[in-house]
């Protein structure tokens, strides 16, 4: 498959032993480029790699900060393979792409293989990737930086985020913790909450 507008291409494969372990299609894709971004952050496909760390298959599937330490509606055989510019992640559930939202920790199984996936990013990036704080980014600040996502304030789970929402760039792991953190927080009929984003 050809992939558009790849603005980041993974290092060398260096942890072989984690590639083994993931499925068969995904073997594929990191064997022949090792993870990547495209659309300037508006999809990050993770490799099997041990640096950068953001970068990192291992480090979200299997580190102390893995998604499913992070989430507990996240199966730990779930693997992390990609997320989108705002932090929501894409994982592989047995053969079928399943996705969560990073704010609330609900997960919703998309019925598409990894394949079918990848054909929907690059027929229609921007609505199926929802790329639109991305867009708005970029033409506010001129660029999302490799290992940075972009964190909404107010978040967009939130009334108040209706008014409009103020968009930075943050490191994705910082963004990750956050994002776990308010969705323990986030009260199961509606009310009010309070987080704050780490140094």
């Amino acid at each position: 498959m050809e992939l558009d507008h790849v603005t980041y291409k993974g290092p060398k494969l260096d942890d072989i032993e984690l590639l083994e372990a993931v499925p068969r299609s995904l073997q594929s894709l990191l064997t022949s480029l090792n993870g990547f971004v495209q659309f300037s952050g508006g999809l990050h496909i993770r490799g099997a790699c041990l640096e950068p760390e953001w970068h990192s298959l291992r480090r979200a599937w299997r580190g102390p900060s893995a998604f499913h330490a992070l989430y507990s509606s996240v199966d730990e055989d779930w693997v992390p393979f990609g997320e989108d510019c705002v932090g929501d992640q894409f994982f592989l559930n047995c053969r079928q792409v399943c996705r969560l939202s990073a704010e609330t920790g609900d997960v919703e199984e998309m019925n598409l293989t990894l394949g079918d996936f990848l054909k929907e990013v690059n027929s229609d990036p921007i609505e199926f990737l929802s790329m639109h704080p991305l867009l708005q980014l970029l033409e506010d600040q001129g660029e999302l930086p490799d290992g940075y996502l972009v964190h909404a304030y107010p978040p967009f789970c939130t009334k108040e985020a209706a008014d409009g929402v103020t968009l930075n760039a943050v490191p994705a792991w910082q963004l990750h913790e956050y994002h776990s953190e308010m969705a323990k927080l986030l009260p199961a009929e509606g009310g009010q909450f309070r987080i704050k984003l780490g140094d």
